[in-house]
């Protein structure tokens, strides 16, 4: 599977692609879909690095000016998606979770956006339909996306995991470290300009921080050439609607950031 992998980064290589340096993979935070407090804290010995996927990343683009799909580029981005997602549903690194999985959640959504969305892994719902926030927490992110006067299909959305822990556990460092580079691919192919972390898990393994997801909201972060914005999980609206609030606050930083109107401000 890594020779195949391997083949494919050097087939983009053959195609022109330019140099991109992944960052070294990072601890795990809490998770925000089981716990019954804060999702906030994360683990505090790092992963160890993972041989990179990606030596050359897709060429950077100018930002284009509203959220819809930018023009196509000269590389196929659907295509390498997918063959990505081909080497995931063949992974077995993680024996339990490969032993339990129904299937793998590889991804969805534009693969030419502007935004990309991290979540931390996938649920019951989501390991049945082969499809990232699917369930109860799927429901109101899509709320969210409209009320940014977005479409789900306009966004790219992925997950630090690709297969279920069992009974929606905490996944291990070394879980996240084993699907590092599979999360670091995605990135790379659909080189987002805007990427939204959402929870603790997504927010520590990305940015190696282990500072609390709530103090690194309204700031923006580096991964690449993308700006990284920080919020809370939808899983842990359900828990604390008044948290929806502050979200609400993050997506409209995350509109005026990117130069497009609030939908509804007079």
């Amino acid at each position: 599977m890594q020779r195949e992998i391997q083949q494919l980064l050097r087939d983009w290589q053959s195609a022109g692609v330019t140099h991109w340096t992944r960052p070294a993979d990072v601890p795990r935070a809490a998770d925000p879909e089981s716990p019954p407090s804060e999702p906030e804290s994360v683990a505090s010995t790092p992963l160890p690095a993972a041989t990179p996927l990606i030596d050359t990343p897709m060429p950077r683009q100018a930002p284009s000016p509203s959220l819809p799909a930018r023009t196509a580029d000269s590389d196929d981005r659907a295509a390498q998606l997918k063959q990505v997602a081909d080497q995931v549903a063949l992974c077995v690194r993680c024996r339990e979770l490969a032993g339990t999985r129904t299937q793998t959640v590889f991804g969805v959504g534009n693969p030419h956006a502007r935004v990309l969305f991290i979540g931390e892994a996938p649920g019951a719902d989501e390991d049945k339909q082969g499809e990232p926030f699917v369930g109860r927490a799927g429901q109101l992110l899509n709320d969210i996306i409209k009320a940014c006067g977005w479409k789900r299909e306009e966004i790219y959305i992925c997950n630090i995991l690709r297969c279920r822990p069992p009974g929606n556990r905490t996944p291990s460092k070394e879980e996240a470290g084993n699907c590092r580079e599979y999360l670091d691919a995605q990135i790379a192919i659909v080189d987002p300009e805007y990427i939204v972390c959402w929870g603790s898990c997504a927010a520590g393994n990305l940015l190696d921080s282990l500072e609390a997801i709530g103090k690194m909201r309204q700031k923006w972060f580096q991964h690449g050439r993308a700006k990284v914005l920080c919020t809370y999980h939808p899983s842990y609206l359900l828990r604390n609607p008044a948290a929806k609030k502050p979200v609400w606050e993050d997506m409209k930083f995350l509109l005026k950031e990117m130069g497009l109107e609030v939908p509804g401000k007079g």
